[in-house]
């Protein structure tokens, strides 16, 4: 277990990969309710590669206010509390993006010819929900199938809130009940495949 001291505080460091086994679904907001965006800008991309903003693994354990890991695995009087201790103890490296990766490689877009990028396996998705009254919304959305790969590194500071056994939970029952991107539950579920 390795532990670096830092001043007069001590830090865990985790070597973090989590392993899809659902497809992830994408649906990245615009910024506005009017912009519409074409199916390939629904995913997070850097340079033609897959990525997730680390802030969507952060906000996977620190949300409040939409579902996160504390807020659909413990009490609802207790989950704020883990949220915030989350959100002050946790840090998330690299702490822009997380490139996606199949077999140590990442995962590279080409462009849709018809429904699916050939390059990366990226398909379109296209359903109905219904909002309320049953008023029917599309969605097209791009989803990139298995397998997929998340690397990173986590560090928890030492505190008298929360440990590392709490994080580690948080990330292995929360990869099954919520998991990442859109449409979570359904897509985007994951395990722990190192964690050292």
């Amino acid at each position: 277990m390795p532990v670096t001291s830092t001043g007069t505080s001590k830090v865990c460091y985790r070597k973090v990969v989590l392993s899809g086994i659902r497809p992830i679904m994408f649906d990245r907001y615009a910024g506005d309710n009017k912009t519409q965006l074409n199916v390939a800008d629904r995913m997070y991309l850097r340079d033609g590669k897959i990525v997730l903003p680390s802030e969507n693994i952060f906000s996977f354990l620190t949300a409040t206010n939409t579902c996160s890991s504390p807020k659909r695995l413990l009490d609802k009087r207790e989950y704020k509390d883990v949220c915030n201790a989350f959100q002050c103890f946790v840090d998330i490296q690299p702490s822009d993006v997380i490139h996606f990766t199949r077999n140590g490689s990442p995962i590279v877009f080409g462009e849709f010819d018809g429904e699916k990028d050939k390059k990366s396996g990226v398909y379109i998705d296209r359903r109905v929900a219904r909002l309320d009254k049953g008023i029917p919304n599309p969605k097209v959305r791009p989803v990139l199938p298995l397998p997929w790969e998340l690397s990173f590194e986590i560090s928890l500071l030492k505190n008298n809130e929360v440990n590392e056994a709490q994080l580690h939970r948080m990330f292995e029952e929360g990869g099954i009940v919520i998991g990442f991107g859109t449409f979570r539950g359904r897509f985007g579920k994951f395990e722990i495949t190192k964690w050292e």
